[in-house]
């Protein structure tokens, strides 16, 4: 296996190792393909969207995005950890799997840091506690009362790490006791909340923000230290709970031995893209900030928030499943 990573990384180099005097072709030279671990809908996805389509305009090179949600990114991460280091497979993805599965799962099928050579951090976001409009709450407050009169009872979705860690830390300061439904993405969970299967989730703006806008979910606060431009009137969690913040992050990798010439070209086409007006208006509708890295950034970063994850999971009392 190691012979034929350094083979394969060889031939990825070819193209920056012309004779002289010859022009190598430039990289991407065919399409590129994003795998991310969540469904349509996603912030992710829409993420990876956007920028693939300035990377386009940008090499000529289509992007094609493919989603395999599951097994909270796992699914999509254990693709991507086996895919030939050539640049031309990626993996675009969030603290899900890089930082908090390795605490909620006592075995994964991928190295979230042996796996993956990082490429970029993209972008910082935060998230929102909804309900469906018959739960009995309008407020943070008015919830944690009802959780406490109704142990157990009220049901909360969750298809990523971020959403089932916000609402664990949720309980965790409340001292309340939710019924945890797992999905395989958010946008379903989305789905079923909003048919009244289940009663509240936290979770990302993108998936949410239409709904709210349109009276089929009912905000009760954000995530983040302060309000969001995005929903103003809308108070902080941390209004009601003091110390409560938790937010999430995307990011974009190659497989471990992907050639530096190659990720620092992928870095330089996600800078580009970041820059350009139409991403950073899609980003900023969905409750995100840009926040672009180098290569070397993004893996101390990642590193960091591995430490920060696992503090947060052990505190909120979650076992490895």
């Amino acid at each position: 296996m190691i012979v034929r990573r350094r083979l394969i990384a060889l031939a990825a180099l070819a193209p920056f190792a012309a004779p002289a005097g010859a022009q190598p072709p430039a990289f991407p030279a065919r399409p590129v393909t994003i795998i991310i671990g969540s469904s349509p809908g996603s912030a992710t996805d829409g993420l990876a969207r956007a920028i693939g389509l300035e990377v386009t305009k940008e090499t000529g090179q289509s992007v094609i995005v493919d989603n395999r949600p599951g097994a909270f990114g796992g699914i999509a991460a254990q693709a991507v950890a086996r895919a030939q280091p050539d640049g031309y497979t990626l993996f675009m993805t969030t603290n899900t799997t890089q930082a908090a599965n390795p605490h909620l799962y006592r075995r994964l099928a991928y190295d979230p840091v042996k796996d993956f050579a990082p490429v970029a951090l993209l972008t910082k976001g935060w998230l929102v506690l909804v309900t469906h409009p018959q739960v009995q709450a309008r407020n943070v407050a008015e919830l944690v009362a009802l959780a406490k009169e109704k142990p157990g009872k009220l049901n909360y979705g969750s298809g990523s790490s971020s959403a089932q860690v916000a609402t664990e830390l949720f309980q965790q300061l409340t001292q309340t006791r939710l019924n945890y439904v797992p999905y395989k993405a958010n946008p379903p969970a989305v789905v079923d909340l909003m048919a009244g299967q289940t009663d509240l989730m936290i979770v990302d703006f993108a998936v949410t923000l239409p709904q709210i806008k349109a009276g089929k979910l009912r905000a009760l606060g954000v995530s983040s230290p302060k309000r969001s431009p995005l929903l103003p009137d809308v108070p902080a969690i941390a209004e009601t709970l003091p110390g409560y913040e938790l937010g999430y992050w995307n990011a974009l990798y190659a497989p471990a031995g992907t050639p530096a010439p190659v990720v620092q070209r992928l870095n330089d086409l996600m800078r580009r893209a970041l820059a350009s007006a139409g991403v950073r208006h899609s980003i900023e509708q969905t409750g995100m900030e840009v926040t672009p890295s180098s290569p070397e950034e993004l893996g101390r970063f990642q590193r960091e928030e591995y430490e920060r994850w696992g503090r947060i999971i052990r505190t909120a009392g979650i076992q490895p499943e």
